[in-house]
Order: structure tokens, then C-alpha cells, then sequence
């Protein structure tokens, strides 16, 4: 409970000293949809690609045996190859990128990142962002039933005053 209210608190704050960076959320739009990436799954799916192109590549190697029935066979196989090559390439530059970026995710949050997977830093901080809007959120309506509170207290002064001048008339 002390630390729900201390959250409070360091919203105010914020909200008081620099109340853009309570929308700090809407940079990571993404966010929801990266936390459902499996790292390891991408791993094994890339395995599995690169895996299947060497196949492709050794029945390319088996065909020479095939003489000229296979001809084109052969040609469309290589012009595959090719283009598969390239897009595998792409794809490996793409997961290693990922992968750094998901270590350097964990470092700036000050984890290890064999330790704390990237799965784990991306649920973490989602369930950091929900926490946060909701007490901010909270922190809104609080301010507002403060205000109303305030608004009646000056109305209920008002009149008081308002009957004692009427009684003081009499």
C-alpha cells in the first residue's frame, strides 16, 4: 500500500513538473504486439529455413546426374537459389539485429540478458505502462473529486454567508 501511494505521488510530481512525459506510452505503440515474439522460436524457424534451402541446394547437386531431361528443372532450381539466398542473408542480418537489440533492451533496464530474456523485459515493461496509466488515471479522478469537493465547500460558504446577511437583515 505504501508503495501504491508513493506511485501516486511520483505522478503528481511528474504531472506538476513535466506533464509530456505521462504520455511517455504512446512512443511504444508496439510494444504489446513485441511482447508476444518468441526469440527462441524465431531461432528455430530460421534453423529450420536454412536447413531446408541446403536441402534444396543438394537436390540441385542431384540433378546434374539427371542429363537434359532436367534441364530447366535445374535452371528455375538455381534462379530459386538464388533469390532464396539473398532473402535467407536479409533474414539471418535481421534476427542478428534483433538479437543485439533485444540484449542492449536489457542492459539499459540493467539486467543480464541471459538471465532475463527479452520475452521477460518486454512483459515487464507493458505491465509497467498499465500500472502507470491506471494510477494515473486514478490520480484524474482524484484530482477532479478534489475539485468538485472544493467547488461545494466554496458554494456551501457562499451560502452560509449568503443566510446570515439575510438573518442579520431582519
Amino acid at each position: 500500500m505504501c508503495n501504491l501511494k508513493m506511485g501516486f505521488l511520483v505522478l503528481q510530481v511528474l504531472a506538476s513538473k513535466s506533464p509530456g512525459l505521462l504520455d511517455f506510452h504512446e512512443d511504444l505503440v508496439s510494444l504489446e504486439a513485441a511482447s508476444k515474439i518468441q526469440l527462441k522460436s524465431l531461432a528455430e524457424e530460421m534453423q529450420a529455413i536454412m536447413k531446408g534451402l541446403e536441402k534444396v541446394k543438394q537436390e540441385l547437386n542431384a540433378s546434374e546426374n539427371d542429363g537434359p531431361v532436367s534441364d530447366i528443372f535445374r535452371k528455375t532450381l538455381k534462379e530459386f537459389i538464388g533469390v532464396a539466398e539473398g532473402q535467407v542473408g536479409s533474414v539471418t542480418n535481421l534476427y542478428s539485429v534483433v538479437g543485439r537489440n533485444a540484449d542492449a533492451l536489457a542492459l539499459y533496464f540493467g539486467e543480464d540478458p541471459v538471465r532475463c530474456p527479452f520475452e521477460q523485459v518486454t512483459v515487464t515493461l507493458l505491465n509497467f505502462i498499465r500500472l502507470f496509466r491506471k494510477a494515473h488515471e486514478e490520480n484524474c479522478k482524484q484530482a477532479e473529486l478534489e475539485r468538485k469537493k472544493a467547488q461545494k465547500e466554496v458554494e456551501m460558504e457562499k451560502a452560509k454567508g449568503i443566510n446570515l446577511t439575510k438573518k442579520g437583515v431582519k
